[in-house]
């Protein structure tokens, strides 16, 4: 008999009653170090008195009204990101799913309404992951993704991971946009590098494409800056965020340049929740927080504390850890075992991490954990490898009394 919750997730025995900033409680009592965040969600962390109290202050007032009506919230969260990104303008979703949509609606019609209607094709790379719309795993061609959801949606081509000169051979007379991750997240953390992002820049401003950033999991100040792609000195035309902008509450939304949002006039695009007063409260909060002076220092300063640990449990370990790579606090462990014998051998230690491809292992932690939280987080994460190096020298005895 079916779950009355779709079985789409397999799903860890563990359900939480409560958190505050990293920790997460069980129904009892028992206490969990979230280095995952939610998928990187809880950027502030969890119950942070700021977002609670414009949460109440918010749900005490209004809810809901629609986008008929202006929405004073919103306009003042679209002019924070305004201020302190590229862009001129900004979309509000409730997801990244539905940011990904927009950006590539926007991206042809962009260029149809500059009369070039057949420029529709938007160039993705192996390994990323733009959301479970139809057009989202158009874009990232995962097997495990797209089998058995019929015919893809057209207009996507797909090329190997940060490769500059098949990206330059796949553009054709159709093409409309290069669309990434600076940073992959699902694909296993891998991150373009500065000089891969200058260079897709300049094939975009070359062959006069638009350039699509998806910083839904790698942005709002997780590698140290607002965006990644800001550590590059390059801009994109329109980009893609969400998770981390709402702390906990689902938001998204997508931000162009002027230019790039040309096409999208009035009744091209919408959406009844999108930019409700609720999350843009929370999104002003949240942003508040992160361009407050000295935040993103100190998120760089917890992140090489961090890394440095991670880097010792790979040299404690080899047998089970093979490498660290990412940016800011936005980081992988290589595994050299399956990657969810480590998620599993973190649980029984009451730490917990991410899966991804590439079998790593994620840590997305909250941008504000202090050095105590990060150095308990990787005393148990060794504790799990120790778990982990048992578990391996009874195999290992078992062949050779084989």
């Amino acid at each position: 008999m079916i779950s009355p919750v779709l079985p789409t997730y397999t799903r860890a025995p563990l359900s939480f009653k409560k958190g505050q900033g990293p920790w997460l409680e069980t129904d009892d009592g028992e206490m969990y170090l979230d280095m995952g965040a939610g998928i990187g969600v809880c950027a502030l962390g969890h119950a942070h008195p700021k977002l609670i109290a414009v949460l109440e202050e918010q749900a005490r007032r209004l809810w809901h009204t629609s986008n008929l009506y202006e929405i004073p919230n919103q306009q003042a969260l679209a002019e924070k990101l305004v201020e302190h990104t590229f862009a001129d303008t900004v979309f509000f979703t409730n997801s990244g799913t539905e940011a990904v949509e927009l950006a590539v609606k926007m991206a042809r019609k962009y260029f149809s309404a500059k009369g070039q209607p057949g420029r529709v094709e938007i160039i993705t790379f192996e390994g990323a992951f733009h959301g479970r719309s139809a057009a989202g795993i158009a874009a990232s061609g995962g097997a495990k993704m797209v089998e058995g959801f019929g015919p893809l949606l057209p207009g996507f081509v797909q090329v190997p991971f940060n490769s500059i000169e098949a990206t330059k051979d796949a553009i054709t007379e159709n093409t409309a946009a290069i669309m990434l991750e600076p940073i992959q997240g699902e694909g296993g953390i891998r991150p373009f590098g500065d000089d891969s992002l200058k260079a897709l820049r300049a094939l975009c401003d070359t062959h006069g494409l638009l350039l699509i950033m998806d910083e839904i999991q790698c942005g709002m100040g997780r590698t140290g800056r607002l965006f990644a792609h800001e550590w590059a000195g390059v801009t994109p035309d329109i980009m893609t965020i969400a998770k981390g902008i709402g702390g906990g509450f689902p938001l998204g939304a997508c931000l162009a340049t002027e230019g790039a949002a040309s096409g999208m006039v009035a009744g091209t695009h919408g959406s009844t929740y999108g930019g409700n007063p609720l999350a843009c409260a929370v999104g002003c909060a949240v942003m508040t927080e992160i361009t407050s002076d000295g935040f993103l220092i100190d998120v760089s300063r917890l992140a090489g504390h961090l890394r440095q640990g991670l880097e010792g449990l790979v040299a404690e370990h080899p047998d089970i850890f093979a490498f660290v790579r990412g940016e800011g606090l936005m980081l992988a462990l290589g595994c050299k075992v399956p990657v969810a014998d480590v998620v599993n051998a973190g649980y029984g230690e009451k730490v917990l991490v991410v899966p991804a491809s590439d079998n790593v292992v994620r840590l997305l932690p909250p941008l504000n954990m202090s050095t105590e939280e990060v150095d308990e987080a990787v005393w148990r994460l060794d504790r799990a490898a120790v778990m982990l190096e048992r578990k391996l020298d009874c195999v290992n005895d078992k062949g050779l009394q084989a």
